[in-house]
């Protein structure tokens, strides 16, 4: 069972980059999705959440009105769109899956069971 994230890269402010979160193993398309990040000496943080059949979405104040979080559960694959980049953006972002059967939309990391391995994002100034 995996998360693959990916499209992480070095990006100028201003920026945009998508990021993309693929399942193998079994399917999460009846998953509450999340993306976290994580800058260097600093906790894992809550970026965006969206329910399983992707209507509904919830984003940290930080990144509201520049990110967006979208899903395509025929590619068993999660989105986040990060436009207008700024340096404090820069972080390692994981994506993350509630248990089947978790409704809710969250933003708390211990509520999300199964993790990716990160994709780094470097927003230079």
């Amino acid at each position: 069972v995996q998360l693959q994230a990916s499209g992480g890269g070095l990006v100028q402010a201003g920026g945009s980059l998508r990021l993309s979160c693929a399942a193998s193993g079994r399917s999460f398309n009846k998953n509450v999705m999340g993306w976290f990040r994580q800058a260097p000496g600093k906790e894992r943080e809550f970026v965006a959440t969206i329910s399983w059949g992707g209507s509904t979405t919830t984003y940290a104040d930080s990144v509201k009105g520049r990110f967006t979080i979208t899903r395509d559960n025929a590619k068993d694959t999660v989105y986040l769109q990060m436009n207008s980049l700024k340096p404090e953006d820069t972080a390692v972002y994981y994506c993350a899956a509630r248990l089947l059967g978790s409704v809710s939309k969250s933003t708390d990391r211990s509520e999300y069971a199964y993790w990716g391995q990160g994709t780094l994002v470097t927003v230079s100034s």
